[in-house]
């Protein structure tokens, strides 16, 4: 399959009666039966009140040929005849999912040298990608570029993916993010410096939520892994280590630095004198 070929799942196209489009609503159902029913209906009847049956068999055979008629014929007619009509709704609906942006945040290492960055630029063009931000972070090899990208709907993580390879890019990562992205880390942790300020104790849960990590219990954390910059740990006088893992999404060198700030900041304030009462 090309990329941005369709990828729609069979659930997604599952008409009850054609089997082919997303489920019409009741009311286009309704009447779109009426509309391939009436007719054969109106011809049955003429049939059967010509016939010199007794008027209880005619009505006998009207009503089982009408209840022949709406199970299996009108319906499934109609869902075929008129599949284009009925499933406009659902298709319009699809059709709006399937071309809204979606929002990623990407990471790949490249060369520290003139024109590597216009090569990425150039690539997520092409998949008509619009960068939303970025940063840049000095690493071992090279540089660590982290962006924010925005992509039409169709757009998966592996072209998205292939593109940065083609672009030059090495241990990439890509993953599904929200307008919550958007919010640069500085700001960020000056808002739970904040929090840290007011209540120290909340440090392991502000930086936890400052890094998108999990604590990690001493138990858990006395094991040795090979993490690959996946874990941090950050020491504290008045708490003891306190370790955070990141599956899949090493630390950059910034947050870091930030995580580290926020734990001296928490030291400073439980360490602390308690502000003398004015004695009266």
């Amino acid at each position: 399959m090309k990329p941005g070929a369709s990828k729609t799942p069979a659930s997604e196209l599952s008409c009850e009666v054609c089997g082919l489009m997303p489920e019409p609503t009741r009311t286009r159902l309704t009447l779109a039966n009426v509309a391939v029913m009436l007719p054969i209906e109106l011809l049955v009847h003429a049939l059967v009140v010509d016939t010199p049956l007794p008027y209880l068999a005619k009505v006998l055979v009207l009503t089982v040929t009408a209840t022949v008629l709406v199970i299996w014929v009108a319906e499934p007619s109609a869902a075929r005849v008129l599949r284009g009509w009925l499933h406009a709704p659902a298709l319009r609906h699809r059709r709006r999912l399937t071309g809204a942006p979606a929002l990623w945040r990407a990471r790949t290492v490249l060369q520290d040298e003139p024109g590597a960055l216009q090569k990425v630029t150039k690539a997520l063009a092409r998949l008509d990608t619009n960068i939303l931000s970025i940063h840049v972070h000095p690493v071992a090899g090279g540089v660590l570029d982290e962006f924010v990208l925005s992509t039409p709907g169709d757009v998966d993580e592996y072209q998205l993916l292939e593109a940065l390879h083609l672009a030059g890019g090495t241990h990439s990562h890509v993953w599904p993010t929200t307008a919550l992205a958007m919010a640069d880390g500085q700001t960020k942790a000056l808002s739970l410096a904040a929090r840290i300020a007011d209540a120290p104790d909340e440090l392991p849960l502000a930086v936890a939520e400052l890094l998108r990590a999990r604590i990690l219990s001493p138990a858990e954390a006395l094991l040795e892994r090979h993490d690959a910059g996946t874990r941090l740990k950050i020491p504290t006088a008045w708490h003891g280590p306190i370790t955070f893992v990141r599956p899949g999404e090493p630390f950059t060198p910034a947050e870091s630095a930030r995580a580290h700030r926020l734990a001296e900041l928490a030291e400073i304030l439980a360490h602390r004198p308690a502000p003398s009462r004015p004695s009266r």
